[in-house]
């Protein structure tokens, strides 16, 4: 009996010892098997949903939870090494650059599209035009109304509306367009880009603020036309807005530089190993994960793109 007890306690013990050792998730992965979590500022769900679809048919090994927030939680989750690759709009700061350093990582930020800032407001509102100094003076809330855009219209008050307080689209407008200066306490926000379409779609007085890729119109494989459920303004420069000068965010201006609201989409990557992170973002940066961002109607950081002539009417 006592031989029993021995045998089963050191049974016991192996099973226990055998557990302990087990691989944590994302501890045993390698460039194409494994299991990890990613975080992804939520205006780009469209693109990392069909890349990871891509990418899980083509490594069938590998497994990637993406989690989609706000760039202020993926940023935390990053730095607190919940997750060892976030997509973001922005490059690591000096301060966050020394956090990682002190802990002996070096991450480095890859460039992985060009994306742009789309004004879209209801479709019984015939104002297409707008300056980005205009669009400033809505920000700090200088303009309230429709009529100090355009003496002739009927809608009045003016409602602006992101998708959250801590998303990269608020962050964005308040560093490169209002250059630190606070917002208009009138704005109003969304949890999701989603919402803000719909609030605009069925608010003539809505002026909402969106990523790109949330605005193409998933029937037209050329991405030269838009979500018809609601109206894309054209952008300016310009002290005055004419036709001329303004452009809407199709992906030529974006490449070109014309629309003037665009900004960079970074891979922040902190994977010292050299594991399925480092293969997600090898596949994100070569062809079939550029060839994905080409079809969303952003601009690849490597592939090329197709300029085309589009002539526009604006009202």
């Amino acid at each position: 009996m006592m031989k029993l007890y021995i045998a089963l306690s050191v049974v016991l013990l192996l099973l226990f010892s055998g557990c302990g050792n087990k691989p944590k998730p994302g501890e045993d992965d390698t460039l194409t098997s494994g299991t990890i979590t990613i975080a992804v500022d939520e205006t780009f769900r469209p693109i990392a949903e069909e890349e990871l679809q891509v990418f899980h048919a083509l490594t069938p090994d590998a497994t990637v939870h993406p989690v989609y927030c706000s760039e202020v939680k993926a940023m935390k989750l990053l730095l607190a090494d919940s997750v060892r690759l976030a997509i973001t709009t922005r490059q690591l700061t000096r301060q966050e650059m020394a956090f990682f350093n002190d802990k002996k990582f070096f991450p480095v930020s890859v460039k992985m599209a060009t994306d742009g800032l789309a004004l879209i407001v209801n479709k019984q509102n015939a104002d297409s035009l707008i300056t980005v100094e205009q669009f400033k003076e809505i920000l700090t809330g200088k303009i309230t109304d429709w009529k100090q855009l355009n003496p002739d219209s009927r809608l009045g008050a003016l409602q602006l509306v992101f998708d959250n307080p801590n998303s990269s689209t608020v962050h964005y407008v308040l560093d490169s367009i209002c250059g630190g200066k606070p917002l208009s306490e009138d704005l109003k926000a969304q949890k999701t880009n989603p919402e803000v379409i719909s609030y605009v779609a069925k608010t003539p007085a809505a002026l909402g603020v969106i990523g790109v890729n949330w605005i193409g119109n998933p029937a037209d494989s050329t991405r030269l036309s838009f979500n018809d459920a609601i109206r894309i303004m054209a952008v300016s420069r310009a002290d005055s807005a004419t036709v001329e000068n303004s452009f809407r965010p199709y992906q030529a201006y974006l490449a070109l530089n014309q629309y003037p609201l665009t900004r960079s989409v970074y891979i922040l990557l902190n994977d010292p190993k050299s594991g399925l992170p480092s293969g997600l973002t090898s596949f994100l940066t070569d062809f079939r994960g550029q060839r994905i961002i080409l079809k969303s109607g952003l601009v690849p950081a490597t592939a090329p793109v197709r300029i085309v002539d589009v002539k526009e009417e604006y009202k």
